[in-house]
């Protein structure tokens, strides 16, 4: 089988590799396709090799069929089509204890901690797995993950219907957050500065304005009546977003942060005082999102030929990654061979 592993200094390898059988309490999965993300594109960088093993089979966006059962695996059958919900927590820590396991104090996330998806056959264990209904294509659910993730941001968010919602950052996942919210009757401007991301959003039908070029603040205000956005989610991570964020959420409104920071950034508390807003962090997802994003994509309710730019095989995985880091991408999938 073929192997694509990170190997340090801005480099992925693809080699032959023997399969090995699933343990017990394991399957063995035939990985299909595996999207790539800005968080693999941290690892190409260099900037989680304190936190990966070298070399590290990555990857956590995926999909594929059951092709081996390991000793005392029941429930599963070979050729059952899953993607994998790739959090590994220890049940045993305050987060857990707490009933928060997805942000356990001690996570393992598969794919950056653990050997991931870019791989011919990968063994899971099956209390991560997520079964995927007949009708939906495994190139589609190879989106599950990053749909997850935007379900979770926007159930953290308590978006109510007619909502008024400002997304800063219209990637991947500000697009997957706009549609999700579009999905349950809210009304969404996208903040942009990359014109062919703006023309893709608005060829899905959402609004989208480009900050360097307009005052936000001034058109949230005509938009919402001076009232405000009822919720801002922060996608960016850039500091201009982070001030713009509570520049123009209403008074008790809703700020959620979604994007990963590596620095601290400056924060207007001022204006979370003066407003009463409500300041949520957003990680990751939890079992109840991974079974909406499915029913989502499954429903036809995330447009996935739209949001997916290209499908790349698994022997050129570096242009693959070449063509996300120019911004030229929304989503490229890798496909990997039988």
């Amino acid at each position: 089988m073929l192997t694509a592993s990170y190997v340090g200094d801005h480099r992925m390898s693809v080699a032959e590799t023997e399969p090995v059988p699933p343990a017990a309490g394991e399957v063995q999965v035939a990985v299909a396709y595996v999207g790539i993300c800005g968080t693999d594109l941290h690892i190409l960088h260099g900037a989680m090799d304190a936190r990966v093993s070298m070399p590290a089979i990555i990857g956590h966006e995926m999909s594929g069929t059951i092709a081996a059962l390991g000793e005392g695996v029941t429930g599963w059958s070979v050729g059952d089509a899953v993607t994998v919900m790739p959090l590994d927590w220890d049940g045993t820590c305050p987060a857990c204890l707490a009933g928060h396991q997805h942000i356990c104090q001690h996570l393992d996330f598969v794919g950056i901690d653990s050997p991931g998806a870019l791989q011919g056959r990968w063994n899971v264990r099956t209390d991560l797995l997520v079964p995927l209904p007949a009708g939906l294509s495994l190139e589609h659910a190879a989106l599950v993950e990053p749909v997850a993730v935007a379900v979770h941001d926007v159930r953290r968010s308590e978006l109510g219907d007619r909502d008024r919602v400002v997304v800063l950052g219209g990637g991947p996942i500000g697009a997957l957050i706009s549609l999700v919210a579009t999905d349950l009757g809210a009304e969404v401007l996208v903040s942009e500065p990359d014109a062919g991301r703006r023309a893709l959003l608005e060829g899905l039908g959402l609004r989208t304005l480009d900050p360097v070029a307009a005052d936000l603040a001034a058109e949230v205000d005509s938009w919402t009546g001076t009232a405000g956005a009822d919720v801002v989610f922060e996608v960016s991570g850039a500091a201009p977003a982070v001030a713009a964020a509570t520049a123009v959420a209403k008074v008790r409104g809703t700020i959620v942060v979604v994007a990963i920071h590596p620095q601290p950034q400056p924060v207007d508390l001022k204006q979370v005082f003066w407003r009463e807003l409500r300041l949520l962090g957003a990680r990751v997802y939890e079992r109840t999102d991974f079974e909406r994003a499915v029913e989502l994509l499954a429903g036809g309710s995330i447009p996935a030929d739209a949001i997916i730019t290209g499908v790349v095989p698994l022997a050129e995985v570096a242009d693959a990654f070449a063509t996300l880091e120019s911004g030229q991408a929304m989503k490229i999938l890798i496909e990997v061979p039988a």
